[in-house]
């Protein structure tokens, strides 16, 4: 089971819930220089977008969401799980976590079709560290 795991911090950003706002949000945050390792949207009614963005550098993110006057809430830590896409290993790092006594309370992951997957895993913030030192 070949995988690497590392802490991920992520901000939620609320946009207008309107066909291209949240690619105007990812072009601008592209402009200004910021890499995402993932992201996500999720809608709030008919009216809000919630974007999930997991930028490579946190700090930098939060410089230019200010700079940007960008409502950006965060950052909130969890897992940013990366490897081989090989049959069970997600069962594996779950099972590794609940025999722990880390609950994961949301998670969402993907396979790339080449043979690797990434795997976003969300834990209570006193539990990270310690999640990582278990799977890493």
């Amino acid at each position: 089971m070949a995988f690497t795991i590392r802490r991920a911090d992520y901000f939620y950003v609320p946009v207008p819930g309107k066909a291209g706002a949240p690619s105007e949000l990812l072009a601008a945050l592209a402009a200004r220089g910021i890499n995402l390792l993932a992201f996500s949207a999720v809608p709030m009614g008919p009216n809000r977008t919630q974007l999930t963005l997991f930028p490579e550098d946190a700090g930098r993110f939060a410089a230019e969401a200010s700079r940007a006057s960008l409502p950006a809430d965060g950052p909130h830590p969890a897992l940013l799980v990366q490897g081989d896409d090989e049959l069970g290993t997600l069962a594996r790092v779950n099972q590794t976590l609940g025999d722990a006594g880390i609950e994961v309370f949301a998670a969402t992951g993907v396979a790339d079709g080449r043979g690797s997957f990434g795997y976003i895993v969300y834990v209570r913030p006193g539990d990270v560290d310690r999640a990582v030192k278990l799977l890493a």
